[in-house]
């Protein structure tokens, strides 16, 4: 039915207005009954229902009712596969309507600073690009079934060290570049119901009570039209974040809050109207829901359960495969450590999940009869070497054909509400690794963990297969992989550095507890080991299969492309192997023009797809004048530099595989003010001043036909300001005329 939400407002008092700015509890909205304005519940996601029945918090801790564990999208974007996605989405919306629950809050699209941020395992990748797309085809997903989505955490939050007070603190570049192009893919291609602002500030003011990013940018700039929502606990000032533009407080204050957002309006501090607008804005959201209820939806547990395999077997990475992977089904085959029989399945904090079953690798090869033992060899939940479980290990390897090491990071070193330390794994499994190497050739790692480790035996090992924190199905998942079953098609969505010393935000993470400086600025992840020419463990978009993939003829519909165009960008990929499987062709762009402080290469498109053997299947990517272009922080927009490009086609972003040339033609120009301290070299890279300065320059050579003698003039006068022209004997009155006549030109 069509709701008159204008009218509705009218009828309401001041203090029902208030009411509706705060949660009635942890997980509900308030309601107004005589008007007909219903609760609703909203509940922890994003890779899961977690709706707590009795007494509710925020970090896990209280149990929730059984539902289905999907891989954390620590695994899921490495799938790179925004169908499976909107597929995954789409289930949680059923299971939703299923509950009654109104909302999911998700997806979280922070970036992967570092890899120590311990909510990690949470976050989609250490790319914009990749994170956009996957959040938008969640987002789409999960509201097609006429359920909320709340993207968080607006913005900049990518530590759990004094998240709720420090302030990160980015230039305006940085944050254009790295940390909001998410959210805007998002907002303007998935139009989420709802962003839940983070608890931090941004340059010294909180997000929530932050009007430019809430209102100027998020809403001017971005058309948002939904509700902005708190962090549970993360308001402030609530008249200040009123007028900012945050909506809903959530879970509330018992209704403190409420009241002073009704003195604020008696007082004048705030306009009714703002206050109108914020209830305008959380009535549609309810409406959409409860106008769309689906009480007949059914929450399939056992059918969602395979989904959920599904998207972990798409998403599982083989990052390392000497031959030994798929497993021969006739080689007698031993699983050390108990992540084979008790999986690390999901992360810690407000997103656990209350798993409905739960399948571990051991568990699906005893279905299946598969020729496999098992033995501890360490424990699961702690760093601690047991002598006895040791040497039935080793002696256990020592008898097998092969060995599956299942390694990875127990429950406490990675969670929400702390960072981790370092990126080691516990050393009793280095050691037993090491242990097992002597004795026995065959070794196959699998790795459960929210986000990268140090691997000193990678070089070592046969096979390493990262399954991260794959949700309940993750042991189905493993099985199906390492016998080949499923051919691996995941890719990675963040690099593993070496050691952690690598990582660019080594020096500056965590900060001093009040101030965190992001002093590498838009060289994250890959961005920086290119420019660093950094060794890396394994690169950013890397993955094996079980075939091989030939890249061929790269095309492009014209070679030449400016403002308000695009080019098509065809490339054909073969499989060239034995076995179907799925590729991820990667387009990255680079800038040729040596425009200053431009990363390398930038992923800008990908697409997964799925090739028989000797089968071609052309991807096809558009690029924009958006794609090519950088943040200017004096024009205060998105600027490209007019000339030469590079699109590169790529398995990973240390393989590439195919380039091709093109050129880009704009009108845009930056603006350039002239005074006594622009350079002469600043001139002479202008197109609009540099023949005037090149004549300027002539007047004090000496031969002035000889190059060498011009070329070491502008060399030498290249970082000169203008007003130290007055060295060179030029009179003041002279540099003044030549600063007006630059200017004029500059217009």
């Amino acid at each position: 039915m069509k709701r008159d939400v204008k009218a509705l407002i009218q009828k309401m008092t001041l203090e029902e207005k208030a009411s509706l700015c705060s949660g009635a509890d942890f997980w509900n909205t308030k309601g107004v009954e005589r008007l007909g304005i219903p609760q609703v519940m909203v509940t922890d996601g994003p890779h899961g229902l977690r709706k707590q029945e009795g007494s509710a918090d925020h970090l896990g801790l209280n149990e929730s009712i059984s539902a289905v564990c999907f891989p954390a999208a620590c695994a899921a974007a490495c799938s790179f596969d925004t169908n499976l996605l909107q597929e995954m989405g789409e289930t949680l919306g059923v299971e939703c309507q299923a509950e009654n629950v109104s909302m999911l809050l998700g997806p979280a699209v922070n970036i992967k600073r570092s890899p120590l941020c311990g909510r990690n395992f949470e976050y989609f990748s250490e790319d914009p690009q990749l994170t956009g797309k996957l959040a938008s085809a969640y987002i789409k997903g999960v509201q097609s079934k006429h359920v909320g989505t709340s993207i968080k955490h607006f913005a900049v939050n990518n530590q759990e060290y004094r998240r709720m007070s420090a302030s990160s603190n980015l230039s305006t570049r940085t944050l254009r570049e790295i940390y909001l192009p998410a959210f805007e893919e998002a907002i303007r291609n998935a139009a989420p119901k709802s962003v839940m602002c983070s608890y931090n500030k941004i340059n010294g003011v909180f997000a929530s009570e932050n009007e430019m990013l809430l209102t100027e940018i998020l809403r001017n700039e971005w058309g948002f039209e939904g509700l902005v929502v708190s962090d549970w606990g993360a308001v402030n000032d609530r008249v200040k974040g009123l007028a900012a533009g945050l909506d809903l407080e959530m879970p509330g204050s018992g209704g403190v809050n409420d009241e002073k957002i009704v003195q604020a309006v008696r007082s004048g501090e705030i306009k009714e109207e703002v206050l109108d607008q914020a209830v305008k804005r959380i009535l549609q959201v309810i409406f959409d829901y409860a106008d769309n209820r689906q009480p007949d939806a059914v929450f399939d547990r056992e059918k969602d359960h395979r989904t959920a395999v599904k998207v972990e077997c798409e998403s599982a990475v083989l990052l390392e495969n000497d031959g030994i992977l798929p497993l021969d089904p006739k080689k007698k085959i031993v699983y050390i450590r108990e992540f084979a029989a008790k999986p690390r399945y999901q992360g810690g904090g407000s997103s656990h999940i209350h798993a409905s079953q739960i399948v571990s690798a051991f568990e699906a090869a005893q279905r299946k009869n598969r020729n496999v033992t098992y033995t501890k060899g360490f424990p699961m939940d702690r760093d601690e070497i047991d002598t006895k479980e040791f040497e039935k290990a080793v002696n256990a390897a020592k008898e097998a054909d092969a060995v599956v090491i299942f390694a990875g990071l127990p429950d406490a070193f990675e969670s929400e509400g702390y960072d981790r330390k370092n990126m080691k794994l516990p050393d009793c499994q280095n050691v037993l690794i090491q242990e097992i190497e002597k004795v026995q050739s065959n070794i196959v790692v699998v790795l459960h963990n929210g986000s990268p480790v140090e691997t000193p035996w990678a070089d070592e090992v046969s096979a390493v297969l990262e399954m991260y924190l794959g949700g309940q199905g993750v042991g189905d998942a493993c099985d199906q992989l390492l016998y080949g079953e499923v051919n691996p098609s995941g890719r990675l969505a963040e690099t593993f550095p070496i050691r952690l010393e690598d990582n660019p935000s080594y020096l500056f993470f965590g900060g001093d507890g009040k101030n965190v400086d992001y002093a590498e600025g838009i060289y994250v992840g890959y961005r920086y080991y290119d420019a660093k020419q950094q060794k890396v463990r394994w690169p950013f978009g890397h993955g094996l299969s079980y075939t091989s993939f030939l890249y061929q003829d790269i095309r492009v519909t014209k070679d030449e492309f400016a403002d308000n165009d695009s080019i098509t960008v065809e490339v054909d990929i073969k499989n060239i192997g034995e076995r179907e499987g799925k590729e991820v062709v990667q387009l990255y762009v680079a800038d040729k023009n040596g425009t200053p402080n431009r990363p390398l290469k930038e992923l800008k498109g990908f697409a997964k797809v799925n090739i028989r053997p000797g089968e071609v299947q052309t991807v096809t990517f558009t690029v924009s004048a958006r794609d090519l272009s950088y943040y200017h922080e004096e024009l205060g927009d998105w600027f490209a530099t007019g000339g030469a490009y590079e699109l590169l086609i790529g398995h990973s972003s240390a393989d590439i595989r195919l380039t091709k040339k093109i050129h880009f033609v704009t009108d845009r120009q930056l603006p350039l003010k002239v005074t006594g301290e622009t350079t002469v070299g600043e001139l002479l890279e202008d197109a609009r001043t540099c023949e005037m300065m090149k004549s300027i320059l002539a007047q004090f050579q000496s031969g002035a036909e000889e190059t060498a003698d011009e070329e070491l003039m502008v060399a030498l006068l290249e970082g000169m300001p203008l007003r130290s022209l007055l060295l060179l004997g030029v009179p003041a009155q002279q540099i003044e005329e030549l600063i007006a006549g630059f200017n004029t030109v500059c217009r």
